[in-house]
């Protein structure tokens, strides 16, 4: 099948082609319903469920494609879309609009250098060599630091608007830069922070704070069904975050317990056959049931039952 020809009236959605955030993408679409197969030599899946066709893309050109206008809607890091914008700002009819915060993918992209080393602070590599592969967000970083600490002056005494600090980009492997003697320091991406210790560098400062975002077009194709894949995606979100919890409890405890179990919006509370006891069903958030569980025994809730969500609007 010609996939491009099959491409009109279809909304077009950006997902990353590989990396860290690809996995916890395609299994936000497997909880939203959005089928498709994807053939491995091509990088254009079309929906079968809906008109929509997904486009694989690097993470890292996802926010030109949406900003431009290219596709309707994408996943990708907000690191990324930072590092787009400090090349190239938005204006009033480009640049990509966050919808939705994802939850995963959490990094820093923070300042590094070697830990043993004679640079102890930001300051320190004013006129130094960087390498990233953030070359816009360094960029941006080193010009609010020179302007702070003082940076090339011109003949007169006054401060120069050239950047002295010589920001070198590399595609990968930017922690092994500093002990080849490419780079004074660098700019990358943190996860755990292992690969950076097994490197030998230590964090300095941090640039960007980032998750994976949903974003969309200022001008998509077709915007009641960018509202809807939100909204769907949004459901997976609160059913990975949340549990249900339902218990049994005296009706005189209601105003303890419900400080314990408030809910997103309130408990439900139904009457039992036996008096003066009723049923509380609530949302929880996962990370915290097994200590509302004890919280709630203590202050005499009894049949404490948990149940998955598959999913939610």
């Amino acid at each position: 099948m010609d996939l491009v020809n099959h491409l009109e009236g279809r909304l077009l959605f950006a997902v990353p082609k590989k990396g860290r955030l690809q996995q916890a993408a395609l299994d936000l679409l497997d909880g939203s319903d959005i089928q498709f197969r994807r053939d491995h030599r091509l990088d254009i899946a079309l929906v079968k469920n809906h008109p929509i066709a997904l486009v694989f893309l690097p993470a890292a050109d996802i926010p030109t494609f949406v900003g431009e206008g290219r596709v309707d809607l994408g996943i990708t890091g907000r690191d990324q879309i930072c590092e787009h914008e400090a090349i190239t700002p938005p204006t009033e009819d480009t640049g990509a609009e966050e919808v939705l915060d994802l939850g995963f993918g959490y990094c820093q992209l923070q300042v590094q250098v070697p830990k043993n080393g004679p640079y102890k602070e930001p300051k320190d590599l004013i006129g130094r060599n960087i390498s990233t592969s953030f070359a816009g967000l360094s960029k941006k970083y080193f010009e609010a630091l020179e302007a702070q600490y003082g940076g090339a002056t011109n003949g007169n005494g006054t401060t120069s608007n050239q950047l002295i600090t010589k920001i070198k980009y590399l595609g990968g492997s930017v922690e092994a830069a500093c002990a080849l003697g490419v780079a004074d320091g660098i700019v990358d991406l943190v996860e755990s922070g292992e690969t950076m210790k097994a490197a030998g560098l230590e964090a300095i400062d941090t640039v960007v704070e980032s998750k994976a975002v949903l974003i969309r077009s200022k001008h998509p194709s077709n915007p009641e069904l960018v509202d809807k894949i939100a909204r769907r995606i949004k459901g997976v979100i609160a059913a990975q975050k949340y549990v249900t919890c339902t218990y049994n409890v005296p009706r005189k405890l209601l105003p303890t317990v419900t400080k314990i179990t408030p809910g997103k919006r309130a408990p439900t509370v139904t009457a039992l056959d036996e008096p003066d006891w009723v049923a509380v069903n609530v949302m929880v958030e996962k990370v915290k049931i097994a200590t509302v569980m004890d919280d709630l025994a203590s202050c005499g809730a009894e049949d404490i039952l948990v149940g998955k969500i598959a999913n939610s609007r």
